[in-house]
This record gives structure tokens, C-alpha cells and sequence, in this order.
């Protein structure tokens, strides 16, 4: 599983935004704090697009790799990012910043502008809730179950949030979820007795089977229920008109990522 504190969309984001905002000498100077003049030439006849993509690649790579810096020794994907941490501007209106912003908060951090609006990178959720390790282990459940429709809603619902149109991730993720849901009762009960379901039946034979566990309020007869009520909440502002900002998206985005681990994990340790 991922132990880098970020997830590989931001990872890439960040270094887009370095291509954007140095020119050849700053970009070479980077290489060089991050320890990779071996790998990335200084040479100025090579564009700094070009070694920006040499330097994405790398880093997506190798993200754990040590990185001696002058705040520690750092993953080779932290490193990157705080470089570009130290290039945001307060209300900036530059697209790939507000690109790298919003990977940082699917990753739960957040920049703040000290006094001297110098940018510091600090942690918008606690360390222990793991977002960027959340994300990677549901893609691997995902592909390990071939659970390939909720896999493509949850890829597109990242890229909707990545480009800031959040009732289009909004829906997805509820889509995602909707469609997950769906698939668990295939897996468990096979195609014969779930085809003829709608996604609510659906659910409720994973109450019947005992895959949705009624003392724990995640299934109960009455509605009042986790899933339901999630369901309820994910419904506003999706797919119908209507706009979320950009907290509750991500808000969303870390609910449902949460609650698919949680489940993609019972059904693993189930088999």
C-alpha cells in the first residue's frame, strides 16, 4: 500500500504548477535540492516542460525515494510537493495553482498564509485517517474484484473535483457509490438473483445476507440507517441542477472513500 502522504494526481499537479512558474535556473536549482541532477540535466537547450516531465515521471516512480532537505529528510513526492507549496500565492487565480489546491485537499491538507503570507502546508484532517493510503487501497480492491464500472465513476468523479466542476464529481461519487453497492450484491448473490433488482433491492439483499449489518445501523427497515442517510446526503446538488462549493465536494469525496474501504475490505476478508 501507498506510505506517501499524497496522492498521485496531486503529485502530478504539483509538478505541473513548477513547470508554469520556473524558468530554466530556478527548475535547475530545484533539481538540485531534491537530489536528481544525476537524472535531469541543466542543460538549457532542454526546455523546462520537457524536464518537468522527466521529473514527474520520476517522482511518480519512485514517490517513497529519501530526499535530504532543509526541513528533513523528506519522500522524494513530499519534497516536490512542498517546493510547490512554496510557490502559491494568496488567492491566486492561476488554473494549475488552483488545480495543485484541489489535490492537496482531496489528500486532507490545506495551505495557510502566515502573517508575511509566507505559505506554510499543514494537515486539514488527522494524519491517522490516511486519505492518500484510502484512495490507493479502494483502487487496488476495486481492480482486484474487477469492479470496473464503480472504478471508471470514481476516476471521473476525481477529475471532475481535479477541474473544480463539482456537481459533475458530486454525481459521479454517487454514482460510484450507488454502482459499488451494485457490484458487492453481484459478487455475493450472483447475476440471477440481483438482475431483476433495482440498486435499493439490491442493497437490502446485502442487509438480508447479513453483508449489511442491521446492529450497526448500516441497514435497518425503517430507513434510518447509515447508508441511507449517505445516500440522501450525496443525492443534493449531484447530477440535478443546482452547485456545491468546493468544501463539501471534497467533504463528499472523503466520506465515500471512507465508506468504500470499509466495505471493499469486509468483502476481501469474507472470501
Amino acid at each position: 500500500m501507498n506510505t506517501v502522504p499524497f496522492t498521485r494526481p496531486t503529485i502530478i499537479a504539483a509538478v505541473a504548477f513548477l513547470n508554469e512558474k520556473l524558468n530554466q535556473a530556478e527548475f535547475n536549482h530545484l533539481i538540485l535540492r531534491i537530489g536528481l541532477e544525476n537524472e535531469i540535466s541543466s542543460n538549457t537547450a532542454i526546455s523546462v516542460a520537457k524536464k518537468a516531465d522527466l521529473l514527474g515521471r520520476i517522482v511518480v516512480q519512485r514517490p517513497a525515494d529519501q530526499v535530504d532537505t532543509l526541513e528533513g529528510s523528506l519522500s522524494l513526492a513530499e519534497a516536490v510537493v512542498r517546493e510547490a507549496v512554496r510557490l502559491t500565492k494568496p488567492e491566486s487565480v492561476q488554473e494549475s495553482e488552483a488545480a495543485f489546491v484541489r489535490g492537496l485537499a482531496r489528500d486532507g491538507y490545506v495551505i495557510s498564509f502566515a502573517d508575511d503570507e509566507r505559505p506554510h502546508l499543514r494537515a486539514a484532517l488527522p494524519s491517522e485517517l490516511g486519505l492518500p493510503e484510502i484512495d490507493d487501497e479502494v483502487h487496488q480492491l476495486l481492480k482486484h474484484f474487477a469492479f470496473q464500472e464503480p472504478l471508471g465513476h470514481l476516476g471521473q468523479g476525481i477529475e471532475a473535483h481535479a477541474r473544480g466542476d463539482w456537481a459533475a464529481a458530486n454525481a459521479q461519487f454517487r454514482t460510484f457509490l450507488e454502482s459499488l453497492f451494485d457490484d458487492i450484491a453481484r459478487y455475493c448473490e450472483g447475476s440471477d438473483k440481483t438482475d431483476a433488482l433495482n440498486s435499493e433491492g439490491r442493497r437490502q439483499l446485502l442487509a438480508k445476507i447479513g453483508f449489511l449489518a442491521e446492529d450497526r445501523n448500516e441497514w435497518t427497515q425503517d430507513g434510518k440507517n447509515y447508508i441511507n442517510g449517505l445516500f440522501k446526503m450525496l443525492h443534493t446538488d449531484g447530477s440535478h441542477p443546482g452547485l456545491s462549493d468546493e468544501d463539501h465536494s471534497t467533504f463528499r469525496l472523503h466520506v465515500v472513500l471512507v465508506t468504500a474501504r470499509t466495505f471493499l475490505r469486509r468483502l476481501y476478508f469474507q472470501k
